[in-house]
């Protein structure tokens, strides 16, 4: 006869699950500093619960999730309004439940119930918590983990769309030139991910604030960081270029105070910002439509234009015969403008 006084507790169901981790998350509000072993004690709940929530939204490696209790347990989690206290509770958990938490996340926000992605529905509901996840990239003891919640949120449209159009989009502006340089690199990617993923809603923010936008975008491009300068360059191109925003494109290119950053720029010590450069100069020169202003502009400066074109090369150890004929090309044009009557 064997006897056992130990059993194995029996897993929890997705309700029992959600609710155990409400409580836990909850329970921390009644632990302050001084009871360090009480909070600990809460701490340990909280990690211990959230694994198991992860355990069940992804499998432990050996069994694969039951996706019926993956849908249960996501919308046990939007109607306990867990997704509230996981987001403004991430600030005093600990290392291994944010990092579980994060991981997670993209499963719930993904995760179809009654083909409602209900998570998604919870944070149009709670737009709020999207302006908290921002103002994070000022604790870099979370910032990183804040930045993984965001981006996975900016792969849906109408959440993208409100942090564009939040008056907490203007940190970001902040945040990219952080002194820290893992924070500053990882707002520098959700800021990338909000203007490129969606096009048509960023031409739509564009639109609208066109000049308030720019005017900030501009000590980007002219900051004394180099990384800063050549990655807001390289951003610059690939959310201008799109179709959808070609109208903010040939607004952009027909304004004096734009050529002339990237004239200044085709004269910056390195290399790679030259080239950057020259692909938005060169629209600028190639535009059909270009104004009277931008004419003079370049016939003035006709001399140091071709000068610094002339010495421009890709810089890879070899002939871009694409990039020698856009110079050509460009070279050519900015001659012909400079014969033009009456711009002198």
């Amino acid at each position: 006869m064997s006897f056992s006084f130990f059993k194995p507790s029996r897993p929890k169901t997705p309700q029992e699950l959600a609710k155990a981790i409400k409580d836990s998350l909850m329970a921390l509000d009644t632990k302050t500093v001084a009871e360090v072993k009480a909070l600990e004690k809460a701490l340990e709940e909280v990690d211990k619960n959230i694994m198991a929530m992860r355990t069940m939204l992804s499998g432990d490696g050996e069994v694969e999730p039951n996706m019926d209790q993956v849908a249960q347990l996501t919308l046990e989690i939007c109607n306990e309004d867990v997704i509230s206290l996981f987001i403004h509770k991430l600030p005093i958990l600990g290392w291994e439940a944010r990092k579980n938490l994060v991981h997670s996340w993209s499963t719930l926000l993904k995760q179809k119930v009654d083909s409602v992605c209900c998570c998604v529905l919870y944070m149009e509901n709670h737009l709020e918590l999207l302006d908290f996840l921002v103002v994070c990239y000022d604790n870099k003891e979370i910032a990183l983990n804040c930045g993984n919640v965001l981006r996975e949120c900016i792969k849906f449209p109408t959440l993208a769309k409100y942090i564009l159009e939040s008056p907490s989009f203007e940190l970001f502006f902040k945040f990219v030139e952080l002194p820290n340089f893992d924070v500053a690199s990882d707002a520098f990617s959700t800021f990338k991910d909000l203007l490129t993923k969606h096009p048509p809603a960023v031409s739509e923010f564009l639109t609208t604030h066109y000049n308030e936008f720019f005017e900030q975008y501009e000590k980007l491009l002219t900051s004394a960081n180099y990384v800063t300068r050549r990655q807001s360059l390289k951003l610059l191109s690939e959310f201008l270029l799109e179709p959808p925003s070609s109208h903010i494109m040939k607004r952009y290119i027909a304004e004096v105070h734009h050529l002339k950053v990237m004239m200044t720029l085709l004269k910056d010590s390195s290399k790679n910002i030259q080239i950057s450069a020259f692909h938005i100069f060169k629209v600028f020169v190639a535009n059909p439509s270009k104004p009277r202003e931008i004419k003079i502009i370049l016939t003035k400066n006709r001399e140091k234009l071709l000068s610094l074109l002339h010495d421009l090369s890709p810089g890879r150890g070899g002939e871009d015969d694409q990039f020698e004929e856009e110079k050509e090309m460009i070279i050519k044009e900015i001659e012909r403008v400079s014969r033009l009557p009456n711009l002198n």
